[in-house]
């Protein structure tokens, strides 16, 4: 099969050609993907299920596939969303242990996932990206790499780049100072030492995100005292099996706490149509939370409400627990709300102390506060989060030069519909600005976003189209759109956030100006005009059209047009 290339496109140096090729024939492309995580690995299967005449390689810097549960190994760790609506909409497991999975679990799912869909010929671990630059003559991302066995540097070159690094993934040391001269062991959560052992010893645990929250019980039994130290409150659910357990076919689930029993496993495993319904109702009520976050008719309080009850009772002995944990200043669901089983039952054990006071230093022997206490310690474990700028952590040049880790410092984060930027040609990232990442299971969005990127590839490749790029006003617009509708939500509320880039009051970057389904509808809704295209063939944008003939003529049905013209319902 013949290509195009711009050399012989260029009408001054040649007149102009019919290309022999019919119509809907793809030129041979060169995709690179950053990062086998969840979004790295579905976009492989997306592209064999879509496209022909390509080549993908996907990069990831870790020395096995999965990402976010590759990465996270401390005890406790769990998804926050039900297990079976956390799983590829193609690949269901209905052998689950827990309602809410466990990190390893997860991790031997994406595995198991990967080894039967034969993905790893595609990708290349212990390889890390250091920097990307868009080559404007040929039409290509230049990028740069290391192999983390060899130390060897070396360039790969596509017309398309992917960006599925993901955004809890660049974890970062809290600014404390002092913290390099503590003498004894120091651990980030999301980099948790295989032989770290905690159990007999003195820990502090800083933070009250999720992390820190699924820790402190974790390991509350086997240390020796443990401080947690909380800079501010935050709400508490309850477990997801008391709160989404409802209506007729969820309440007749049989749990043993959060696990399954053997007998709900079997039935899951054998009766399909119960299998789906079950999904279909757990989805249905994780994509009705939005209207909570806009406050329709009060839902807002009634949620509040039900969430200090329940603190409150769990810390009824405890009145300084509850003036110290149960936030007063800002809203239920400001902050991603994390189900924390054992959390607050653990702050109340004799062993647990909660500081609220500021850290002044770290010092060798511990960590002084503010009022010049200083608290021995033998071991400090920071749950402290990750960088959540938006910003890549390598640099990445697109149109004349611009560098995406400049842009997006000096100003927002801002990005097309969550998945394409301005000046950044055939560039791609998964989990973007406005992304619907507070709203449900990442896995579904990936698939969606995969979906609308091969597309996009296909329309290249077919289309005589040489790079596509968001227009600079449509970014900027679909920005002032969600930056004017965020504000009604409750995340808008007074609290320190990860969707505001650790801030109290900045704008929220992070999440999607409308509820779930919102933001699958708008990413089926193709918007061509929204985008600029520069053509191969640069004196006539129809030179695609070809020899006359089309693939559909030799395709499985060309005929294809008498099945279903009269049906209109998918126009």
């Amino acid at each position: 099969m013949g290509s195009i290339s711009p050399a012989d496109m260029d009408p001054k140096s040649t007149p102009y050609t019919i290309l022999e090729e019919p119509l809907g024939a793809p030129r041979p492309i060169r995709i690179i993907t950053i990062g086998a995580g969840i979004s790295g690995l579905n976009m492989i299967r997306t592209l064999r299920k879509t496209l022909t005449n390509y080549t993908h390689v996907v990069y990831e810097k870790n020395s096995d596939v999965g990402g976010t549960w590759h990465e996270n190994r401390y005890p406790g760790c769990e998804c926050d969303h039900p297990s079976h609506n956390y799983q590829f909409t193609w690949r269901k497991n209905p052998h689950w242990s827990q309602f809410s999975a466990g990190a390893r679990e997860i991790e031997r799912y994406i595995l198991d996932v990967c080894e039967e869909e034969g993905l790893r010929s595609e990708i290349r671990t212990a390889h890390e990206v250091v920097g990307a630059a868009w080559d404007a003559p040929s039409g290509q991302w230049v990028v740069r790499l290391r192999d983390l066995r060899t130390g060897e540097t070396f360039e790969d070159r596509g017309e398309f780049l992917l960006n599925a690094t993901g955004i809890l993934n660049n974890w970062k040391w809290p600014d404390i100072p002092g913290l390099e001269h503590f003498a004894g062991e120091r651990v980030h959560s999301a980099a948790w030492p295989e032989d770290f052992e905690y159990r007999g010893k003195r820990v502090a645990v800083i933070g009250n995100g999720s992390s820190g929250v699924q820790i402190v019980p974790a390991i509350q039994r086997d240390v020796h005292s443990l401080v947690h130290l909380i800079r501010s409150p935050t709400w508490i659910a309850p477990p997801q099996t008391e709160r989404m357990l409802q209506g007729e076919i969820l309440r007749s689930v049989q749990m043993d706490g959060n696990r399954f029993k053997p007998e709900q496993k079997e039935r899951f495993s054998n009766d399909s149509e119960y299998y789906k319904s079950f999904i279909r109702a757990i989805e249905e009520q994780v994509n009705a939370r939005f209207r909570t976050m806009v406050n329709n008719d009060g839902l807002a309080e009634t949620l509040q409400k039900n969430l200090e009850n329940h603190m409150a009772s769990v810390l009824k002995d405890r009145p300084d627990l509850i003036k110290a944990l149960i936030p007063t200043t800002f809203p239920a669901g400001c902050r991603r709300l994390t189900p924390g089983p054992g959390y607050l039952e653990s702050l109340t054990a004799p062993n647990v102390r909660v500081v609220t006071d500021a850290i002044q230093r770290i010092v060798p022997e511990g960590i002084q506060l503010e009022s010049g206490e200083i608290i021995p310690l033998d071991a400090i474990i920071c749950a402290t989060g990750f960088d959540v700028s938006f910003c890549p952590r390598f640099p990445i040049f697109g149109q004349n030069g611009v560098n995406l880790q400049d842009i997006w410092t000096r100003a927002l984060p801002t990005a097309y519909m969550s998945c394409a930027v301005a000046e950044m040609p055939n560039y791609f990232v998964f989990m973007g600005p406005h992304a619907p990442i507070g709203h449900g299971s990442v896995l579904s969005i990936a698939e969606q976003v995969a979906r609308y990127i091969a597309r996009m590839v296909k329309k290249v490749q077919t289309e005589g189209i040489k790079s596509v790029t968001p227009r600079t006003s449509a970014v900027a617009e679909f920005a002032e759109h969600a930056h004017a509708f965020l504000p009604r939500t409750i995340w808008a509320g007074n609290c320190r956030s990860w969707y505001k880039n650790g801030t109290a009051d900045g704008p929220i970057i992070a999440l999607h100006p409308g509820s779930r389904i919102h933001w699958f509808h708008m990413m089926e809704v193709w918007r061509p005009e929204d985008y600029e295209y520069e053509y191969l063939c640069k004196g006539n944008r129809f030179r695609f059209l070809g020899n006359g003939f089309s693939v559909r003529e030799t395709g499985e049905d060309p005929v294809w047009y008498l099945e279903g013209l009269g049906d209109f319902s998918t126009l």
